[in-house]
């Protein structure tokens, strides 16, 4: 994990504010990989205990709310991500947020560094892939420049 970039991000939402659900228990986090059939990266985990999910200055990084994953709404990335696989989503695939433009960018849970982070990919519904960012962290940071 580049912990200085999720630092750095996180900084960048304290000073600027935002919506976030807020701090979330590592159980609620667990039940989540555990529904999904994935490990998160340790910077998602991160992200999810420290802000749940939420937005700032428009943009909305998907997370979790609460344990009811199949009665909720965007911005719940379990819900979305279940909903995306009955059209054929990757199963290693976790949506984290959306472009607006139909593209959902996520975490390719498929392939793991050595310190068990991996890429965010952009995915299309005809299933190209694109490599985004080489970790959550990293992706924060670089979403959160755009707008602050």
């Amino acid at each position: 994990m580049n912990i200085q970039d999720l630092n750095t991000a996180f900084e960048l939402i304290e000073e600027n504010g935002g919506d976030f659900e807020g701090e979330k228990d590592i159980s609620l986090i667990e039940k989540a990989q555990s529904v999904l059939g994935v490990t998160f990266p340790p910077s998602y985990v991160e992200f999810l205990k420290s802000y749940g999910c939420g937005d700032i200055e428009g943009l909305e990084f998907y997370g979790v709310i609460n344990d009811d994953f199949e009665n909720s709404s965007v911005p719940d990335a379990i819900w979305v991500t279940l909903d995306e696989r009955k059209s054929g989503l990757p199963h290693n695939l976790v949506i984290v947020y959306a472009a607006g433009d139909g593209t959902y960018y996520a975490l390719d849970t498929s392939k793991l560094d050595d310190n068990g982070e991996c890429s965010v990919v952009s995915y299309e519904s005809n299933g190209n892939l694109e490599v985004i960012a080489d970790n959550y962290g990293s992706f924060l940071l670089d979403e959160l420049k755009t707008v602050i």
